[in-house]
């Protein structure tokens, strides 16, 4: 089976996703255990200058949702950005990967070519649908939940790269 633009986005993105609740699972145990507040890694940040963890999150579900979005000429679901817990954050990134599941591959297979549209302060983006995926969504995704991996990993959480990379897959 050859690489499509749908197997080269959803399920990384749904593995990628996947991962990060096993980390919220992970952070919320470790604060009970440690008997202190889960609002503590909310506004975790590794520099002053950074997006705290909470935007870290709520980014890489934008990133994969925007893209499969975008690719397939869909609208993708509107979250309001007001997170204030684990739970909620892992409410937004399981409804992520239920709506990049929900998109069929036959609606991204064949955009490699399609004008994508990014939305920028500065003016809009005009990319290819798969320079879009390729340069921009997954190193976009890549770099928000590592950050958030590294945040938890920062406040004590126990993770190691196989909570990273997820369980091996064939």
């Amino acid at each position: 089976m050859s690489i499509t633009m749908h197997s080269a986005s959803a399920p990384i993105f749904v593995r990628m996703l996947t991962n990060v609740t096993v980390w919220l699972d992970k952070a919320e145990a470790h604060a009970e255990a440690k008997k202190f507040d889960t609002s503590v890694y909310l506004s975790a940040r590794l520099a002053p200058d950074m997006l705290p963890f909470t935007k870290q999150i709520q980014i890489a579900c934008d990133t994969a949702k925007f893209c499969v979005a975008r690719l397939a000429g869909v609208d993708g679901p509107k979250f309001e950005d007001n997170e204030t817990t684990l739970a909620e954050l892992r409410e937004r990134v399981n409804s992520t990967i239920a709506f990049v599941k929900s998109v069929p591959a036959a609606k991204i297979d064949g955009s490699e070519e399609k004008d994508i549209t990014l939305p920028r302060r500065d003016g809009p983006i005009i990319m290819k649908g798969e320079a879009y995926l390729k340069h921009f969504a997954l190193p976009n995704l890549f770099f928000h939940a590592t950050t958030a991996y590294a945040l938890l990993r920062h406040n004590g959480v126990e993770l190691g790269k196989m909570d990273y990379l997820g369980a091996p897959k064939g």
